[in-house]
């Protein structure tokens, strides 16, 4: 089901039909977050396209987000690896000829999971970085001529995971600084022909999968870790994307929107738990094949 309805307009900070006419492309736009985000684009005017690995889970995020708003069109694109630019060409081309055009681009796909250094394989870390990092990549590679041609915007889903050690998320702090990093970049080359490149760097987000995998035992411990004593909601999400997305944003480029409720500040994070009696009994343990 739909995170979000029809009070998000009227109730919500944003203007009817912002979106308008416009076509928003989403990688991992059936997994929770970029759901979100695509939700609340489709509510306020635009159309959308989502790519996904799982043919059923994208097909019902398709259908169930078109439904919010009469007249929408969200348009399923299953079975590509973003780590594959070929199969992002085929869905942009898909989407171009079903949607007319591609203003916005979200790179949202992602893979992460718990490991420690010692039980980390060579070919897991590559994995993750082949997802999070080349896959955000190969979108905007795939895209770059609609965004071109439209004087579109990137927004890429990045972490706080590298702003300082995290324990069991090498990988994706590894992959989230180069996210970063590639934003920071495009920013500065897409700048001169109108293109404008932001990340958002969510903290913990309830009703996630993220959360759910991160923070196994319970999330009342992770909030009372957050300055403003509460986890985020998809919606502090969804309304980050519309700002940065919204001409109320146009000057802004080449930034990361944290959106944590302050609790990368208080170095606090997945794997802190215990740190370092958890960590200590990883390395001390038989570790994965390289």
């Amino acid at each position: 089901m739909p995170t979000l309805n029809e009070t998000y307009v009227t109730k919500g900070s944003w203007r009817p039909n912002l979106f308008e006419g416009k076509v928003v492309f989403v990688t991992g736009g059936a997994g929770s977050i970029c759901r979100v985000q695509t939700e609340a684009m489709v509510l306020l005017g635009a159309n959308a396209a989502i790519v996904g690995r799982n043919k059923q889970k994208t097909d019902e995020a398709a259908k169930d987000i078109q439904s919010l708003r009469k007249g929408s069109k969200v348009v399923s694109l299953p079975d590509v690896d973003v780590r594959d630019v070929k199969q992002l060409a085929e869905a942009v081309k898909k989407t171009v000829a079903e949607l007319g055009r591609i203003d916005f681009v979200i790179a949202g796909a992602a893979g992460n999971f718990l490991a420690d250094f010692n039980h980390l394989s060579s070919n897991a870390f590559k994995s993750v970085v082949s997802i999070d990092l080349l896959g955000s990549y190969n979108t905007v590679k795939a895209c770059f001529e609609e965004l071109r041609k439209n004087k579109g915007a990137i927004i890429f889903v990045s972490a706080t995971l590298h702003y300082y050690g995290v324990p069991f998320q090498i990988h994706v702090g590894a992959a989230k600084a180069g996210v970063d990093a590639l934003s920071n970049a495009l920013a500065v080359e897409f700048g001169p022909i109108g293109v404008r490149s932001n990340c958002i760097a969510p903290g913990p987000i309830e009703g996630t999968e993220g959360m759910s995998r991160l923070a196994p035992k319970g999330l009342e411990s992770v909030k009372s870790k957050i300055p403003l004593q509460r986890l985020g909601t998809k919606q502090d999400i969804a309304d980050a994307t519309v700002y940065l997305f919204s001409p109320a944003a146009e000057f802004v480029t080449g930034d990361v929107l944290v959106v944590d409720g302050g609790s990368w500040q208080v170095s606090q994070g997945a794997g802190s738990q215990d740190y370092p009696v958890t960590l200590k009994k990883a390395l001390a343990a038989p570790g994965a094949k390289l």
